[in-house]
């Protein structure tokens, strides 16, 4: 939980440090002393494409039935924009791993798949920082098999490395319910994503 209240606050200061950077470049250009800046790259206005695609790396640690698990696997996730500030977004995570309680390792094969609210925060500069919240189906193979509600919530920020592709980083809050009892985690990835 630790890491994931760093990570979010690492993205906040992140995009704080970008809007900052904006504000000034507008106050330097409004200054009648000054020399004209160059011109700056040109976002435009927000032009938010509807659909957005992403696929990815993704690292989760889980904690399930008294058990640590840790995977490494792959996200995909699709948003639809309702207009530019918030869509609704579906989500697979499969993830491949070992558990690290129990006297042998046991392989151990993850997948969440759900859907929600995503909100992208437009600050006017290659960055975009984002939220989302998401409820589906937490299922975990380890030497059983269960399945269960879970919950993912967090959030991250794009790079625009041109209007159509961004490059993501994110991370999150993994919540599951196994056997009555609700378990935490969490996990962080990145990706690319393409709007069309």
């Amino acid at each position: 939980m630790r890491k994931l209240l760093f990570l979010c606050g690492t993205i906040l200061c992140l995009s704080i440090t970008a809007a900052a950077q904006d504000v000034t470049a507008s106050l330097d250009e409004s200054s009648p002393a000054s020399e004209p800046a160059a011109a700056p790259i040109s976002l435009g206005v927000i032009d938010r494409t509807p659909w957005q695609l992403e696929v990815g790396y993704q690292y989760q640690h889980l904690k399930p039935l008294g058990l640590a698990v840790h995977t490494n696997g792959f996200h995909t996730d699709v948003t639809r924009y309702l207009n530019d500030w918030i869509g609704v977004e579906g989500v697979a995570v499969m993830g491949f791993g070992h558990t690290s309680t129990t006297p042998i390792s046991t392989p151990t094969k993850t997948l969440f798949v759900g859907g929600g609210l995503h909100s992208a925060i437009y600050v006017g500069t290659r960055f975009e920082p984002w939220v989302h919240g998401l409820v589906g189906l937490e299922h975990i193979r380890t030497a059983v098999s269960n399945s269960g509600l879970g919950f993912m919530g967090g959030g991250g920020l794009d790079y625009k490395l041109n209007p159509r592709l961004f490059w993501r980083i994110q991370g999150d809050f993994v919540g599951t319910r196994f056997n009555s009892f609700m378990h935490d985690g969490y996990s962080i990835g990145t990706g690319i994503v393409l709007n069309f």
